[in-house]
């Protein structure tokens, strides 16, 4: 897998950082950058991604700011998150979509087209970070298709940046 490199870097303003944060606790429920933290937007292939010490914390799904797995990682959210079964693992930490039959729970609050992460029932860790192509409800009895659309996971090209 060849790497992907940081391009049009430039660094938030403070005000800027304050605003991200604050969207990003509303929407994943946790807290996340300091206003005084060094905070990078940077495109990266297909990506835009955010960036502090070269550690890739943030992603944009669309025009919707979001965290990167190390992200999550670091910021333990608390909404958003779609739980599956252990047997959906080996499958997403290759890439795969999420199919609806390993859903097996789902943040209430979630939306078709919400930015999502992903977690085993396990060990409640992130594995995905992806769109969700259905609502919680729907997602979590469906028998058949895709709940989401996985944008990054463990191992893929933004989670190997600043190793």
């Amino acid at each position: 897998m060849s790497s992907i490199r940081l391009k049009h870097r430039h660094r938030l303003r403070r005000k800027d950082v304050a605003n991200l944060a604050s969207e990003l606790q509303e929407i994943l429920g946790c807290t996340t950058f300091k206003d005084d933290e060094a905070l990078e937007v940077a495109d990266a292939a297909q990506y835009r991604l955010l960036v502090s010490k070269s550690r890739p914390l943030g992603i944009y799904l669309g025009d919707e700011p979001f965290l990167t797995l190390k992200g999550l990682l670091t910021y333990a959210p608390t909404k958003r998150y779609v739980t599956v079964d252990m047997g959906a693992v080996k499958f997403l930490a290759n890439g795969a979509d999420v199919m609806a039959p390993g859903v097996i729970d789902a943040d209430p609050s979630l939306k078709k087209g919400h930015g999502v992460w992903v977690r085993d029932e396990k060990n409640l860790r992130p594995l995905v970070v992806g769109i969700a192509l259905m609502d919680a409800e729907t997602m979590t009895e469906a028998s058949e298709g895709k709940a989401v659309k996985t944008v990054h996971y463990v191992g893929d090209k933004i989670w190997q940046l600043g190793e």
